[in-house]
């Protein structure tokens, strides 16, 4: 009887910690999943550069902010670069989190190299480069697109510069690849954007009137936000808008309000911006070529002045014989 009762207690003990292991891993991945917002455009979108030239993060993160790029003018085959993004901010402003509490800014950006090159392997990084790229989790906008390169969200108060270490290709390897200047696309964007991939406003956007009236009534929810009720008496209609936690209300019961009029302030404190830049992929022997081009032309000038110097000696000698 005490052994059936030792084996149901350690069946129960199995299935509770059984059910506390399933809760975590779950809880571990929606919150990994909730703040990887580079997953909104890789689950919307195959390419993140439009056939405009729009890097498709503007169509969320819609307040236009700078972003700067530095490449090397150009690169050998086969060899490792840095890529820089900057993303220049004022690191003591506050942004809306998603519970409407200010907190600060993280950033995040894209990289869109030319075919065949790559992020680069750890064997091949220094431990310079190393000691500048710290932890960062880069990873492929998709499996087979090596040559897109996504990051983010990380904080801002550390990364206001991005180093993407880049291999290079060897068109002697790759057929796909070629001599040449090459465009590189970079976008990068601080703070939470303002619209979801489904169209629907997050917490960091103005909220405006859904139609002309005046606000009867101004509900405050318990965990934040507002509820406004505008009721419009000669044509009978009314409606409630509602206002997360976060933004600013800027109107008043009783207040004659317009359709999409602004009931709140603008909270967004960042944004997105993207830029381009030049690398060319450049041949050694056209190197080789250029040094003994130029070794040449030194050398015959040298021999030139050279010779002038003997000339001038042997008219002298000539003039005082």
């Amino acid at each position: 009887m005490m052994e059936k009762k030792n084996v149901s207690d350690w069946i129960r003990i199995l299935v509770v910690l059984s059910i506390s292991t399933f809760i975590t891993i779950n809880i571990t991945t929606r919150i990994s999943f909730s703040k990887a917002y580079p997953i909104f455009a890789q689950k919307s979108y195959e390419n993140p550069r439009e056939p405009t030239g729009r890097i498709v993060c503007a169509n969320c993160h819609l307040a236009k902010k700078p972003v700067e790029i530095e490449v090397p003018q150009s690169v050998l085959p086969n060899s490792v670069f840095e890529a820089v993004v900057k993303i220049p901010y004022d690191t003591q402003i506050k942004q809306v989190l998603v519970n409407g509490k200010k907190g600060n800014l993280n950033v995040g950006a894209v990289l869109i190299l030319p075919e065949g090159f790559e992020l680069a392997p750890p064997d091949r990084i220094s431990p310079e480069m190393k000691e500048k790229i710290g932890n960062l989790p880069f990873q492929n906008y998709r499996p087979f697109q090596k040559n897109i390169l996504v990051i983010g969200p990380i904080p801002g108060q550390k990364y206001k510069e991005i180093v993407f270490p880049i291999l290079s290709p060897d068109p002697a390897l790759k057929k796909e690849s070629h001599f040449w200047k090459y465009p590189i696309y970079a976008g990068g964007n601080r703070g939470r954007g303002q619209v979801y991939p489904d169209g629907s406003q997050s917490n960091n956007t103005i909220f405006n009137a859904s139609l002309t009236g005046r606000i009867s009534k101004i509900l405050r929810k318990e965990k934040g936000g507002y509820e406004v009720l505008i009721e419009n008496i000669s044509q009978g209609r009314s409606g409630v808008d509602i206002i997360p936690p976060g933004p600013e209300l800027l109107v008043s019961e009783g207040d004659f309000v317009k359709a999409d009029q602004p009931l709140t302030n603008n909270p967004n404190v960042g944004g997105f911006g993207q830029v381009n830049a030049e690398i060319v992929l450049q041949d050694p022997f056209r190197i080789q070529g250029l040094l003994f081009f130029l070794t040449s032309v030194v050398l015959a000038q040298i021999f030139l002045v050279l010779k002038k110097k003997q000339f001038e000696k042997v008219q002298l000698s000539e003039m005082n014989f």
